[in-house]
């Protein structure tokens, strides 16, 4: 038995794929991880009834990077090997403008991990700087170990990052706060916030005064842009997501077509609360695992989401009838659907 996706991961406008993708950037406090074969877990919404380690025993990594990999094929049969032989689960893609990893395991199996990917000379060194974020839980996501060969690590559906050209500019949390707290950044120039996520997500929360273009997935980000660059022209414009991966290559890409001041959140909206607090931030910040949804000072919250229609449920709609956990939501319950058709 695999790992079971919830049905709106199945829906053909959310691909499994983008689900792992943000995944790996919501990653901030917790996660699951390995367990034997007799005690695998139902599938999500079931995060009860999931199997039990020791508590907080299980350390989740997650880490992104861009960076030239000529052949990922040759790659993928000695990463695959070693993780196994360390016992880690999770997901790692490799493409040829870098990585996007999700694993947990054991504190010494992680660790050797670690060492691995920084030291090894399979990768000539691409990775010797490489920064993961760690937690710890005592839950596992994953029954598998994949290792992905895909043509991005966050699907864009654009000719793939030059990493060679180096990464965008960043801003880290505390700079950002001084530009907003401004009102400019130290040039003088208006400081504009552009959320790249999904518009569930931001409904969840978001920066003040964001520009949101309501997109439904990463790849219309380009489209978007075009359409309204007038938006941005002569603003440092700041692109932030959950955890870096989408607002850096959005950052890229932004450059690449000629926009200047571009600058990425580093670290994204959890290592701004995680510096900062919720300073010009309104609402809570959506994680795509049991959580939902992580206020300012990264601890869970009432809020959910609907397994049914993928709409974010407030805790006074969950009040209402029409709502049953796993199933249906005030948005979706077919009484509620009538009642606006009426």
């Amino acid at each position: 038995m695999g790992f079971a996706y919830p049905t709106w991961l199945r829906r053909k406008a959310f691909k499994r794929s983008d689900a792992f993708e943000c995944i790996q950037q919501a990653f901030g406090l917790a996660r699951h991880a390995r367990r034997p074969r007799s005690h695998r877990a139902p599938a999500w919404p079931h995060a009860a009834t999931y199997y039990r380690w020791t508590p907080m025993s299980i350390v989740n990594l997650a880490a992104y990077h861009f960076a030239t990999i000529e052949d990922t094929a040759a790659w993928r049969p000695h990463v695959t090997e070693r993780c196994n032989a360390l016992g880690l689960r999770g997901t790692i893609l490799l493409a040829p403008e870098g990585i996007n990893l999700f694993v947990a395991g054991t504190r010494e199996n992680t660790d050797a991990f670690i060492d691995y990917i920084r030291h090894d000379p399979l990768f000539e060194g691409k990775f010797a700087n490489l920064q993961f974020k760690e937690s710890l839980s005592d839950k596992q996501p994953f029954t598998r170990m994949l290792v992905k060969l895909k043509r991005e690590i966050i699907t864009m559906k654009k000719p793939a990052i030059r990493p060679e050209l180096g990464r965008a500019p960043f801003v880290d949390a505390s700079t950002l706060k001084t530009w907003l707290d401004r009102g400019h950044d130290d040039q003088g120039r208006p400081v504009v916030m552009l959320d790249t996520r999904n518009a569930f997500e931001v409904d969840v929360g978001t920066f003040d005064n964001a520009l949101d273009y309501r997109i439904t997935k990463f790849s219309e980000f380009p489209e978007v842009i075009e359409q309204n660059r007038a938006d941005l022209e002569g603003k440092t414009v700041v692109s932030f997501c959950t955890g870096g991966i989408r607002c850096e290559k959005a950052a890229i890409h932004m450059k690449e077509v000629g926009i200047e001041h571009v600058y990425q959140l580093e670290g994204g909206i959890l290592k701004y609360f995680e510096e900062v607090g919720g300073a010009h931030y309104h609402g809570d910040c959506f994680v795509f695992d049991y959580r939902t949804a992580l206020n300012p000072q990264l601890e869970p919250t009432a809020t959910a989401q609907c397994f049914g229609c993928r709409a974010v449920v407030t805790p006074e709609e969950q009040k209402s009838p029409m709502y049953v956990a796993g199933k249906t939501c005030p948005h979706c319950h077919p009484d509620s659907k009538a009642a606006r058709a009426a």
